[in-house]
Formats: C-alpha cells, structure tokens, sequence
C-alpha cells in the first residue's frame, strides 16, 4: 500500500486542520492505521490510531478529546481532524499502516507499522 499525507499548513492556536492520507494499492481497512508526528529531535509519537476490523480506536492522551481519526472507502483516505490546536501540536505529521493484527488492535508503536506516507507540517501560532 501506498500513503499521501496533504492538508498540512500554518494555523492560529485555537484553530483547526483536517490531514489527510490517501491510500493506493490496497484498502485502508485492511490495515490498522495510525497518525504519528515529529519536532526535531524527538522521537516519532503516536498521536491516533484505528483498527478498522474492531472499530477500535485509540489517542495520545496530549490529543484526546481534540483530535479524531476517521476514514472514507469510497475515497480511500483517512483522515486526522483537529481542533484546538495549540503551539505543542506542531510537527510533522505522518500516516501509517500496519499489517495483521493490527487490523483489529490499534498499533502504538512506530515499529508496528509498515508502510509510511511522506509527512506533512503542521504549524501552529500563538
């Protein structure tokens, strides 16, 4: 499967952005999926995931009530809505696959993944 993150952008705190990842090959459902996200020189962290064959989902407690992971069939792509951002939200996002079990159990571990879209920035503003 192949990822295309989009939908990255500059923003005010308080402000919303929608990502989006855009899978090829294969449908997104048949893999766990997740969002992680970067600041330089830090470790990549989970921020959500979902298991599309439980309906499982799961978030970073720094996101939960925020942020919301969904997904369109008809549009392969997965989504990462969030809403009051604030200044420690900005990173570089990244969309995630994981294979097997995954589809039923969220993944939160960047080794559990398989497959990477290329990242897009989020950058919030005081």
């Amino acid at each position: 499967v192949q990822l295309q993150a989009s939908g990255g952008g500059l923003v005010q705190a308080g402000g919303s952005l929608r990502l989006s990842c855009v899978t090829s090959g294969r449908t997104f459902s048949s893999y766990g999926m997740g969002w992680f996200r970067q600041t330089p020189g830090k470790v990549r962290e989970f921020v959500a995931g979902s298991a599309w064959g439980s309906g499982m989902t799961s978030y970073a407690d720094s996101v939960k009530g925020r942020f919301t992971i969904s997904g369109d069939n008809a549009k392969n792509t997965v989504y990462l809505q969030m809403n009051s951002l604030n200044v420690e939200d900005t990173a570089v996002y990244y969309c995630a696959a994981a294979s097997g079990s995954a589809r039923y159990w969220v993944r939160t571990l960047q080794s559990d993944y398989d497959y990477w879209g290329q990242g897009t920035l989020v950058t919030v503003s005081s």
